[in-house]
C-alpha cells in the first residue's frame, strides 16, 4: 500500500521518472533494521526463555515491562527505518520520525545542506523550516547527490514564466 503523495506511475503503466523517486536513507535504514531484529530477538528471550524456577525471580510484571520496553524500541527503529520524502507534481510528503508534513511546492523557497547539518533542510515560504530525514549527511556522496536532485525538483516545480 502507497503512502499518501508516493506515486504509482501516471495511470499508462509507466513507472514515476528516477527524479520523483522517494527519498530514503540508507545507512540509518540498514542499521535501524538490524538494531530492531536484535532488539525483538532480546526481548522475546528475556521474556519468554527467563527461567521462572526460583533461580531468577522474574514475575509476570517484569516480563510484561521486559515487552512493553522492547516494543517501544522497535517501534523507534521502525519509524527510523521509515523515514522518507515522496515527491510527487503538487508538492513533497516530507516523514520524519514522529510528524508527517505535506508541502506543495509553492512553499518551498530552498533546500539547504551545508557542512554540520544532519540532513537536508527545506527553506518555506512562511519563514519556517523543515528538515528532510530521507536525506541525511550519514550516506556521504549519496546524501548530496540526492540533496542536489531534490534542490532540481524544487527549482523545476516553482519555475515561473519570469523566474525571478
Amino acid at each position: 500500500m502507497r503512502e499518501p503523495g508516493e506515486r504509482a506511475g501516471d495511470g499508462t503503466g509507466r513507472a514515476p521518472d528516477a527524479l520523483h523517486a522517494p527519498f530514503r536513507p540508507w545507512l540509518a535504514r540498514y542499521v535501524a533494521t538490524g538494531l530492531a531484529v536484535l532488539v525483538l530477538v532480546a526481548t522475546a528471550a528475556l521474556t519468554f526463555l527467563t527461567p521462572g524456577d526460583g533461580t531468577l525471580e522474574i514475575s509476570l510484571a517484569d516480563r510484561v515491562g521486559f515487552a512493553l520496553v522492547g516494543l517501544a524500541i522497535v517501534w523507534f527503529c521502525w519509524r527510523q527505518a521509515s523515514v522518507r520524502a515522496v515527491p510527487d507534481d503538487e508538492g513533497v510528503t516530507v516523514r520524519n520520525l514522529v510528524i508527517t508534513t505535506r508541502v506543495p511546492w509553492a512553499q518551498v523557497v530552498s533546500v539547504r545542506f551545508g557542512q554540520g547539518r544532519p540532513w537536508v533542510q527545506l527553506d518555506l515560504a512562511d519563514g519556517d523550516t523543515l528538515a528532510v530525514m530521507g536525506i541525511q549527511r550519514a550516506d556521504g556522496e549519496r546524501a548530496t547527490a540526492e540533496a542536489r536532485r531534490l534542490a532540481t525538483l524544487v527549482a523545476r516545480h516553482t519555475a515561473t514564466a519570469r523566474d525571478d
